[in-house]
Formats: structure tokens, C-alpha cells, sequence
């Protein structure tokens, strides 16, 4: 009650003012927009009071303030939210690079909860969770109605424990996948070599993932030699992560020129971030794998390589998350919030939001069978009557042999197939085709081929 009187006495004495010296339309406005505030605050207390002395059942005013909270900052736009401290605990393991669930990037549409990504080697990975897939129910219940943030803790839970989530994919129907829970030990960099091609994925940006990047591609320099000719970073799926570490991981493959630039409410609080001189990968060719899971970090990582034309940038395109979330810690380890404050623009000062990356190079997730012809039934000029000899005195050779499979062979693209010969759909389909290896993954494939046919571009230009 004493709040309320204090608040009426502002009022008044803002009103009084007006008497003794008449105040400018901007004052007016700034103060009609404080008694309106006032008021709204008492309409806020007035519920709150009726909601815990009127609801059927007790609530605690924790509860109700925290969910006031998130419904506040929620409404604002799909990354706004409020963190309670079990939250904040969370998602400060999160950034560290373990945490407790399914492994899965999740954001709000629609009232449903949809798949940004699901991250490598975790349940939702391997149960073939898809980018883009709706949540419509956990356990049965639906998800309408649930905050961002009740979701993801609904999905949270012991390790080993099942959850039963259900999926609307497209046209299809609604069908339930059941996962296995598991503390989720999140290595963001892997790679291996593909012959003369160095391949790394990068899973999700921590805070370790510059440094892990470095020693991977140090490995890889070692492993291959000099025969490496290029990379393939791989960034399908990866949802994003910390922003440092995403101008870190651009900054690794650049000598100069922009990463990326941040514009704020206040033009003072904008920043623009550049790369500094050293190139690990030694200024050789760069492709970059991206798809509709490829999101904020990861979008950074990309738009600074494409616009600096340092990489070229394969697949299809990007999520489309161009903004920039603050954690605040509140006083009192009453959790964090977790606000929008900024938007981030790529170095040729274009904004992604709600866009994407747009691939120098479409290609779409397929998987690429060759159809071999046997060596009797190709056509070769050895084979026509009276066909002149090799003037080297080479001996004629009809045969294509296993080296060369796919030489003058029209591919195929078709889906993976089951036991029964049948070709197998949905999540069975995308857990059949294993992402960074180049004879399942068809964009990978494709990638590796273009940085190869580069080098012999490369190597016959030298010679002229």
C-alpha cells in the first residue's frame, strides 16, 4: 500500500509542475508515458494479488514472478526469454560444451516447438530428428500453450530415462519417436582426412571450439602433408553458439577484411569486429557446407568467408538467425534473461535475419548410387571395326575398372534402401545416410570434387 502511495505522489507532483511552468510537448509525452507505466505496474500487482488468493490452488509468488518473467520477455521475439536459475545453470553448461537431455537446438513457431538441429552422437542425432520437424507433444502432452523454456525442461531429465516425442514433418502425418536420455559430452570439432582433402565439422560453437579447431587442423596438416590441397568446413546443423568464438573461428581463415558487424538500439553501443593477419589453412581453397540447420554462430562463420571470398559456400540455405542475445545475470541468483539486443551483419552489410546464407552452390541433401556398366557392354573407340591403332603403340583398353566406377557412368540419386530392397523414408532415411563420408554424403562428395577439380585447374595453369 505504501508503494502505491509513493507512486501517486510522483504524479502529483509531476502534475503540480505544469502550473508554475508550463512544460514542452516532449515532457508532457514523457510524462503521460510514466503515469501510464504506474498504472500498468498496479494493474500487475492487482492481478497478482487476485491470482494468489482467488486460484483454485496455491501458488507460490516465485512461481508466478518468474512465469510473469518469460511471459514478458517471450512475447518480445523467438529468443527473448527468461531463465530461472536451474535454467541459467544449464545453459551455462551448455556453453561450456556438456549438458543433461537429447541433444537437440529448439526455438518457438507457431505455438510449436521446432528443430533447429539436432547435434551429433546424441539421442535426438541418431534417432533421426530433422531440421525443421515440429514437436507438437511430449509424452502425449501437447506443447501448446508451453513456454519455450517448459518445453525444453520437459524434455530435460535423468540419463537413461525415455521421453516419447511427437513429430509433424511436412505433408506426413504425426508419428512418435522414443529416445533414450543421456548426459550429452559435446566434442564441437571433429575431422579426418578424405585422401588430399582435409575434412572438419564443426558441431556447435563453445567455449572451446577456436582451440579445438586450431589443433584439428594442425592434425590434419601432419596427416596429410603436402599432398593436402584444401579443407571442407563442415557447419550443417550446427545451431549456432557463442560469438566470440564464432569471429574467433572466421578470424582463423582470414588475413584481413571484416567478420562481422553488430548494430544496436543505440548507435554507441554498436560494434564492428576484423581479422587480424594468419591464415591456418595456409590460403588454400575452402568450401563450406551449409543447410537449413545451419544457424546464428555458424551463419556468422559462413556470411564472413562468402563475403571476404575466402570460401566457397555449398548447399542449401542457412536458418535465417541474424540476431544477438545478452545473458544478464539477476541479483540475487534469481536465474538470467535472456534478451535480443542486437542485430549482426555480415561484412558486405547485409542482414540474414529471417533470410539465410544463400550457397554460392546449391546442392540438396541426396545420396548418389553409381550405376556400374560392365566392361563388355561399354562404348569405347576400340570396339568399332577397323578402329586405328594407338600410334604410341599402346594397347587397347575397354576396360573401366574399380578405380574409375563412376567414369562415363550417369549417377543415380536415390534415397538410401532398407533390408527388403526398399527405398526407406522418413527418419529411417536420414539415419541410413552418415554425414562426412563422402560415398553416403552426396553434398560432401560434391565439395571434395570441386576443391579437387580446383587443384588440377590450378596445377595445369601453373604450367603456362
Amino acid at each position: 500500500m505504501t508503494r502505491k502511495t509513493i507512486i501517486s505522489a510522483c504524479a502529483i507532483a509531476l502534475l503540480s509542475t505544469t502550473v508554475v511552468a508550463p512544460a514542452s510537448a516532449a515532457e508532457k509525452s514523457a510524462a503521460d508515458q510514466k503515469k501510464d507505466t504506474y498504472r500498468l505496474m498496479e494493474l500487475f500487482a492487482d492481478v497478482f494479488q487476485r491470482v494468489r488468493s482467488d486460484y483454485v490452488d496455491k501458488v507460490s509468488s516465485r512461481k508466478l514472478i518468474y512465469a510473469a518473467l518469460n511471459g514478458m520477455l517471450s512475447s518480445l521475439d523467438a529468443h527473448s526469454g527468461y531463465l530461472d536459475p536451474k535454467e541459467a545453470r544449464d545453459m551455462d553448461i551448455t556453453t561450456r560444451g556438456a549438458f543433461g537431455g537429447l541433444g537437440i537446438e529448439v526455438t518457438m513457431q507457431d505455438g510449436w516447438i521446432k528443430v533447429v538441429s539436432p547435434i551429433d552422437d546424441t539421442p535426438a542425432f541418431r534417432a533421426g530428428i530433422q531440421p525443421g520437424d515440429l514437436i507438437t507433444a511430449i509424452n502425449g502432452d501437447s506443447v501448446h500453450g508451453m513456454t519455450l523454456s517448459q518445453a525444453v525442461d520437459r524434455m530435460r531429465g535423468p540419463p537413461n530415462s525415455k521421453i516419447r516425442l511427437t513429430i509433424h514433418r511436412g505433408s506426413a502425418p504425426p508419428f512418435d519417436v522414443t529416445l533414450t536420455r543421456a548426459v550429452i559430452k559435446i566434442k564441437t570439432v571433429r575431422s579426418h582426412p578424405e585422401g588430399d582433402v582435409g575434412y572438419i565439422r564443426i558441431t556447435q560453437f563453445s567455449e572451446n571450439t577456436d582451440a579445438d579447431l586450431r589443433s584439428n587442423v594442425a592434425k590434419l596438416k601432419k596427416e596429410i602433408g603436402k599432398k593436402l590441397i584444401g579443407y571442407v568446413i563442415d557447419l550443417r546443423n550446427n545451431p549456432g553458439g557463442l560469438l566470440d568464438q564464432a569471429i574467433a573461428v572466421s578470424d582463423d581463415f582470414l588475413n584481413r577484411g571484416e567478420i562481422v558487424s553488430t548494430r544496436s538500439r543505440h548507435p554507441e553501443d554498436d560494434q564492428r569486429f576484423f581479422a587480424h593477419p594468419g591464415d591456418i589453412a595456409d590460403g588454400l581453397p575452402i568450401v563450406v557446407l551449409i543447410n537449413d540447420g545451419t544457424a546464428s554462430a555458424a551463419e556468422i562463420v559462413s556470411g564472413a568467408l562468402k563475403d571476404n571470398h575466402r570460401a566457397i559456400i555449398m548447399g542449401t540455405r542457412s536458418f535465417g538467425k541474424g540476431s544477438v542475445q545478452t545473458l544478464m545475470p539477476l541479483p540475487d541468483n534469481n536465474g538470467e534473461i535472456r534478451l535480443t539486443t542486437a542485430l549482426y551483419y555480415t561484412p558486405s552489410g547485409a542482414s540474414i535475419q529471417a533470410v539465410g546464407i544463400k550457397p554460392n552452390i546449391r546442392v540438396l541433401e541426396s545420396q548418389v548410387t553409381p550405376i556400374a556398366i560392365p566392361d563388355n557392354e561399354r562404348l569405347a573407340e576400340a570396339r568399332l571395326l577397323h578402329a586405328l591403332p594407338n600410334p604410341e603403340g599402346k594397347p587397347a583398353n575397354m576396360k573401366d575398372g574399380k578405380e574409375n566406377l563412376t567414369s562415363g557412368v550417369v549417377p543415380a540419386v536415390i534415397g538410401p534402401k532398407g533390408a527388403d530392397g526398399k527405398p526407406l523414408t522418413g527418419i529411417a532415411a536420414l539415419a541410413a545416410i552418415k554425414m562426412g563420408d563422402p560415398a553416403q554424403d552426396y553434398q560432401l562428395a560434391r565439395a571434395i570434387d570441386f576443391l579437387r577439380g580446383l587443384a588440377v585447374y590450378k596445377k595445369d595453369e601453373a604450367k603456362h
